[in-house]
């Protein structure tokens, strides 16, 4: 295990259309909340190379610059991306224009400073290496509670700033497919990597005729550009003498308005649910929706329950559910699990078909939690077979076993390109890791917060997390000028 110190510098050049920049960025006196940072600059009217030099400090003297400079990087594009050393520092930069070794001209000098907080003070917060990546290392880390995206030797390059003046802490936060940043606090917002609002939904309440639709769990950005997020029927049902709590999902359009909608309660109040034991306390029965995965391709919407461990299969638009996966309930039998999950935070559908699921195993007192992988039956006769599991370990606290409590909600796993996972195990021991196949540790990491009290380092819960899965994909969402601007939404 070893900690990786934040203060090498990585620096990489993008080729791409020249003509569709030109202004020049970082703006002067910006204040930023990431290390990699997106330079452009005047196209030169003559053939030349570009050079980006960057010194540390602010300075207004050419010859103070020079003495101060910390990277310079040559490229043929006036779009550069470079990664500055620190937080809370500022920088000077400027653009030099080159042919055959002689310096044509240079641009003025400019200023910006990166901004600073305690998830990227790494004296206070860490995403501690256990395992060095074997692939992905051009990857970056999303972390829910960290609010930090980290590059795979757990360096902090990003923070999520204030949003609408508020220091959110967010949930499913996630690079949309359109490359931009999605994620749920009071209500799902899709932001740029600034930090600036482009779109959140316009009417809170539309769904469930309460003053809120209650956004929980998973918020996503859809191919078709439209959103889907998880919400809460404030109609509260009887079932088996218990109060029961439903869910929702609801579509909007890239306006905010509401495209489509569907209630879970249309399909339980008329199912076995009926026959689920009643609640120890005999009042309140939450299913607890608390994923879904959207198959676009093929029109299905898969959706979890987390306390009565079922997955089910909704035909999209039509709303009918036309797959239920998990323990069917019968009357007089007792509640067993369906011997294959329980208590699954989260679901997907994988390349070869299978359903993808991180399962907190929460039947277990002993047991920690699995990433399935489930073939699904081809008829409501069939049975739900599972094809693949990894059993996740707590390799690094000796030989501490599970607890009751631990591992009772949180994590997520997602599939990656080349079909190995990436998982995070969410509740007391947050660890983060990519697993192939062939079930080999790729990468793995634990975030932790330093505990002043007993001055040691703890783990810091992540409820879950995601990846950016390369440098093309990072750069996409740093130059993403066309993101449509939605600060319609009031």
């Amino acid at each position: 295990m070893r900690l990786l110190s934040v203060a090498l510098i990585i620096n990489f050049t993008l080729t791409s259309n020249k003509n569709l920049y030109s202004q020049t960025i970082p703006k002067e006196g910006s204040t930023l909340n990431y290390r990699i940072i997106g330079f452009s600059f005047p196209l030169f009217t003559e053939k030349c190379t570009y050079r980006l030099e960057i010194a540390s400090g602010n300075y207004d003297s050419p010859d103070s610059f020079a003495k101060h400079t910390v990277l310079s990087i040559e490229g043929s594009s006036n779009r550069m991306i470079a990664e500055v050393p620190a937080f809370g520092c500022s920088y000077t930069w400027r653009a030099v224009y080159i042919n055959n070794n002689k310096i044509l001209s240079t641009t003025q000098l400019h200023h910006f400073s990166t901004l600073t907080n305690a998830c990227v003070d790494t004296t206070s917060f860490r995403l501690l290496i256990l395992h060095d990546a074997e692939k992905y290392k051009d990857a970056y880390i999303f972390a829910d509670d960290s609010k930090t995206l980290y590059d795979m030797k757990g360096r902090p390059v990003w923070f999520l700033p204030n949003i609408e003046g508020i220091a959110m802490t967010p949930r499913d936060i996630k690079l949309s497919p359109q490359g931009t940043i999605t994620f749920l606090f009071d209500k799902p917002y899709e932001v740029n990597y600034d930090g600036e609002v482009l779109w959140k939904p316009l009417h809170n309440g539309a769904v469930s005729k309460d003053e809120s639709e209650h956004y929980h769990h998973e918020f996503t950005r859809m191919a078709n550009g439209h959103y889907m997020v998880m919400g809460q029927d404030s109609t509260i049902w009887t079932t088996n003498g218990a109060k029961t709590q439903f869910g929702t999902l609801i579509e909007y359009d890239e306006k905010g308005e509401v495209a489509w909608s569907w209630r879970s309660s249309d399909y339980f109040t008329n199912s076995d649910l009926k026959y689920f034991p009643k609640p120890a306390d005999e009042k309140t029965l939450d299913v607890h929706q608390n994923s879904f995965y959207f198959d676009e391709t093929n029109n299905y919407i898969y959706v979890s329950y987390k306390n009565i461990s079922r997955v089910l299969k909704v035909k999209y638009p039509e709303g009918n559910v036309v797959g239920a996966y998990g323990e069917s309930f019968k009357p007089g039998s007792p509640e067993k699990g369906n011997g294959l999950f329980c208590g699954q935070h989260a679901i997907s559908i994988a390349q070869n078909g299978n359903l993808c699921m991180y399962n907190n195993n929460s039947c277990s007192a002993t047991d920690l939690p699995k990433v399935m992988e489930l073939e699904l039956p081809h008829s409501r006769k069939g049975k739900v077979k599972a094809v693949w599991a990894y059993d996740c370990t707590m390799d690094d606290l000796g030989p501490r076993k599970k607890t009751k409590d631990d591992f009772v909600s949180g994590g997520n796993v997602v599939e990656l390109p080349d079909q190995s996972l990436f998982v995070c195990m969410s509740s007391v021991y947050s660890k983060l890791f990519i697993v192939s196949p062939e079930k080999q540790i790729l990468w793995s990491a634990i975030p932790e917060f330093y505990n002043k009290a007993d001055e040691k380092w703890l783990p810091l819960t992540e409820f879950k997390a995601s990846m950016i899965y390369n440098k093309a994909d990072l750069e996409k969402l740093i130059w993403n000028a066309e993101a449509p601007s939605a600060k319609n939404a009031q």
